[in-house]
């Protein structure tokens, strides 16, 4: 009787084991599908962090471009003068991963009259990381703009 239990505690042991063999191997394949949906999250989150603050950087280019251009000075900035604030200001904050693409800058009511309103708009094209470079691939490039209006003083 007691060789009978043994042997089916034995029985039972082995099942159990190769259970938890198989549990090991089941959590791997998981992961194995799982890693690369979480990767790209982490990813995404990271690019289009990035993006948000190369926005960010062009909104205030633009606006530090219109402030100096409407301030009361004689005589009043030029459309390269104001194209050159912009470009100042962008070259230490952009985030470029290496790719040196200037933003362009167009202007309208430079060197105006006071109370007539000066408009700068910014434009850059974003290229960013592996992401990004796959999006322009497929959808084009990204073009970030922004547009400040003040009032010459």
């Amino acid at each position: 009787m007691k060789t009978i239990e043994r042997q089916a505690i034995c029985r039972v042991r082995r099942g159990i084991r190769a259970s938890q063999a198989r549990q090991r191997g089941v959590a791997a394949v998981e992961f194995a599908i799982v890693l690369p949906i979480l990767l790209l999250i982490i990813f995404g989150i990271v690019e289009f962090g990035v993006a948000l603050y190369d926005k960010a950087v062009i909104t205030n280019a633009s606006r530090e471009a219109a402030r100096a251009g409407v301030v009361l000075k004689s005589p009043k900035l030029t459309a390269t003068a104001i194209q050159n604030v912009v470009l100042n200001y962008t070259s230490s904050r952009l985030l470029t991963f290496g790719t040196q693409s200037a933003p362009t800058v167009s202007t309208t009511g430079q060197g105006g009259t006071f109370g007539t309103p000066l408009s700068v708009t910014v434009s850059y094209s974003y290229s960013g990381l592996a992401l990004g470079q796959l999006m322009s691939a497929v959808t084009g490039p990204i073009t970030l703009s922004a547009t400040t209006v003040m009032n010459n003083e």
